[in-house]
């Protein structure tokens, strides 16, 4: 009875683990590779296509930018053929590449697939549950587009867009901007007033089955527990291995 006391109660606290978005990764020190240390659900990247190459940059590229194949392609299709069908010696880790475009998504996009192409192994979900999952961000394609891509690539949606049911099968989740919502600045307690319009948000998310996640949040452990306890599933932030610790 006390054993499957224990599983019942392990498999309950992995389902409410709260999912981290790894803000501006490329960013960060070590970019990747502290994100996925720290187990991050989301790994984002900016990228911008330059020369004909993928280069990830927050701002509109120097020369000497790193590319999405060095930064995040390569590293990923490494721990592949390391850890051969997963990419950690934890088999129930698996996380989402977001590539936040930058440029046009008609040019970005076929150059992404291409590299996805080179590396199905690593990011061919429909596959291998465990393989990395892509999403398209930022400067997306026209929703009515959607269905034309592979199954390589996902969307991020927005609540203020409308999708039919199979395309919404394609969104992975929903986004937008704090800022939409609220001016707080993290301090004390979210305002009465901007707890409702997120939580009207946040049911029309739930609703359509997709998990909901803020971008431009106070970055910090109150706004991250405030928003969670309003459930909000996937905490955006630039600080991965602060949020997760006080996120437990």
């Amino acid at each position: 009875m006390l054993r499957i006391f224990l599983v019942l109660y392990l498999t309950a606290s992995a389902a409410l683990a709260q999912k981290i978005h790894a803000h501006n990764d490329y960013a960060q020190p070590r970019p990747f590779m502290a994100a996925y240390e720290q187990r991050a659900d989301f790994i984002e990247a900016d990228v911008w296509l330059q020369n004909g190459r993928l280069v990830v940059s927050h701002d509109k590229p120097q020369a000497n930018a790193p590319t999405l194949d060095s930064l995040y392609i390569k590293p990923i299709a490494s721990l592949f053929q390391q850890y051969k069908d997963r990419v950690s010696q934890t088999r129930d880790y698996a996380f989402s590449l977001v590539i936040d475009v930058k440029d046009s998504p008609a040019d970005v996009i076929p150059k992404v697939l291409a590299l996805l192409q080179e590396n199905l192994i690593s990011f061919n979900r429909a596959a291998n549950p465990k393989a990395v999952q892509v999403i398209i961000s930022g400067n997306r394609p026209k929703i009515d587009t959607y269905l034309d891509y592979p199954l390589l690539i996902q969307f991020d949606g927005r609540p203020s867009e409308v999708y039919d049911q199979e395309t919404l099968e394609r969104v992975a989740l929903i986004s937008d901007s704090f800022r939409s919502y609220s001016q707080w600045d993290g301090n004390g307690d979210i305002p009465d007033v901007d707890r409702e319009k997120l939580k009207r948000v946040i049911k029309r998310a739930h609703n359509d089955k997709k998990p909901i996640r803020f971008w431009a949040i106070p970055d910090t452990p109150n706004a991250w527990k405030q928003l969670k306890k309003l459930g909000v599933d996937i905490i955006n932030t630039d600080k991965v291995a602060e949020a997760t610790a006080a996120l437990k």
